[in-house]
């Protein structure tokens, strides 16, 4: 079959455009620009691509053409697939028909933590023999791509409650075919798609229904919204959390330099001793629903914890991108600011007597806009030093509802904490290369690339380097 993808440089749609082209199809696609890292891994895959969205891109013999959440209902090339008849499928269809169909599907949904928690997961299934397939948002660092075609029964899918085209507003993870379900948070988010918590929270209860009656639910109780949500699962349900009244849970919690230690807790009693390679509380619970998820298809417990250990974690996800004359900078995802407050603090704890400095980018929908106005300032509160941007791409969101940069500055300081408003990325690089210390510690937080901002500061701290010497 020959498949043509638009929008095929998506970090979703990349990783779909791999699994077609391991599957044995002739696959292609365009995008209006490509960047790293996709554009350089579709490259290696030997998938040719477009530049641009045009109706000539759709060769003669096309037999499927599969369209991404991002392109609009004008795009000329989707609408050019639409009016010849070809057979038009969006990103999560397509996923589900070739790839999730006859597989135990554990779909790992939530507002937080999705990618790490189906990332490890994948892992260790991988490492326990399982041959999974799997497809996740980001790369783990282990298989150096975000998915994977096995030989196994088991698909294991990170669930976005993003919508899925611009022909299907439903969110995507309600096509995945949910057996085993994994529910990490349930907070506001994707304030461009659900209008008010409610809606969003109706994202997730339909997931749920979906689970049938010998499925599993596998859920972070610790979450109010997730606790509030279990009564609607259809199917059992087995709670893990770092709270009280869990099933499965986390005793004597130890943060090193190198690893997390904790004690595994099940019905109460401990069962091991656990060695993670990840760093904070968050990534604790998340490892508690994988192992319990991992438990579900078969695999033993203490042989699931023994292999946590090599797992080398996810690109972007708390990513030491370099560490050059003793500053280190270390590249994470997080945007919401729940996930700001659990990364700061996790950083802290893997780096207790560093100077750090969390940098942060408003790139998202929901961060760009004022609706956590008030809650973002708690959220570096573990940070020794704090450095905020406008708000990316910022004159698309009316000022009334724009997230405004400067006020969190002045919230910052007004508690104490050292913050400053840069412009842009080279504004930061050249505030901090110039006096950062042996030691110091740079969090840089953003969804986007963010101008390239780690390798910019990285090349900064070696000319400084250079010229100390």
């Amino acid at each position: 079959m020959k498949v043509h993808l638009v929008a095929i440089c998506g970090t979703g749609m990349g990783a779909l455009a791999g699994l077609l082209k391991e599957a044995g199809h002739v696959v292609q696609g365009s995008d209006r620009a490509f960047y790293p890292p996709m554009a350089e891994r579709l490259q290696a895959w030997g998938i040719p691509t477009r530049q641009g969205f045009d109706p000539d891109h759709l060769d003669p013999d096309i037999d499927l053409v599969i369209v991404g959440n991002v392109c609009r209902k004008d795009n000329p090339e989707a609408q050019a697939a639409l009016q010849k008849g070809l057979r038009v499928m969006s990103f999560p269809q397509a996923l589900s028909e070739f790839f999730i169909a006859g597989k135990t599907s554990i779909v790992v949904a939530g507002t937080h933590g999705k990618t790490t928690t189906a990332a490890l997961l994948s892992y260790v299934l991988m490492e326990a023999g399982l041959d999974p397939s799997f497809l996740v948002g980001g790369i783990p660092q282990n298989f150096g791509k975000s998915f994977h075609l096995g030989r196994g029964g088991v698909f294991v899918v990170e669930g976005d409650e993003y919508d899925t085209a611009f022909f299907d507003k439903r969110p995507k993870f309600i096509h995945y075919r949910p057996k085993i379900a994994v529910l990490t948070a349930v907070e506001f988010d994707h304030a461009d798609i659900y209008h008010d918590m409610e809606a969003y929270r109706t994202a997730f209860v339909t997931l749920l229904s979906l689970l049938p009656a010998d499925g599993l639910l596998v859920a972070c109780a610790d979450d109010p919204e997730v606790s509030a949500l279990l009564r609607s699962a259809p199917c059992r349900v087995v709670t893990y959390g770092l709270g009280p009244g869990v099933a499965w849970s986390a005793a004597d919690i130890q943060s090193g330099e190198d690893a997390t230690r904790f004690s595994l807790i099940r019905q109460g009693k401990s069962v091991g001793t656990v060695t993670l390679p990840l760093a904070g509380r968050h990534n604790v619970a998340n490892t508690l629903g994988v192992l319990v998820a991992a438990e579900a298809v078969g695999v033993d417990v203490t042989r699931a914890a023994r292999c946590l250990a090599g797992f080398t974690g996810v690109a972007r996800r708390m990513q030491v991108r370099g560490v050059v004359d003793g500053v280190t900078v270390i590249d994470d995802f997080a945007h919401h600011p729940t996930k700001v407050r659990e990364t700061v603090r996790a950083v802290r704890a893997r780096y207790p007597r560093s100077h750090l400095v969390a940098v942060f980018e408003p790139r998202t929908n929901t961060s760009r806009r004022k609706i956590f106005q008030e809650t973002y300032p708690a959220s570096f509160a573990s940070a020794d030093e704090v450095v905020v941007v406008p708000p990316y791409d910022a004159e698309t969101i009316p000022e009334t509802d724009r997230f405004d940069s400067a006020a969190l500055v002045a919230a910052l300081q007004q508690k104490g904490q050292q913050a400053a408003l840069r412009r842009n990325a080279d504004e930061v690089v050249a505030a901090l290369s110039g006096r950062l210390g042996e030691g110091a510690v740079v969090l840089i937080m953003s969804n986007g690339p963010f101008d390239n901002i780690h390798e910019k500061l990285l090349s900064a701290l070696q000319a400084r380097q250079r010229l100390d010497r």
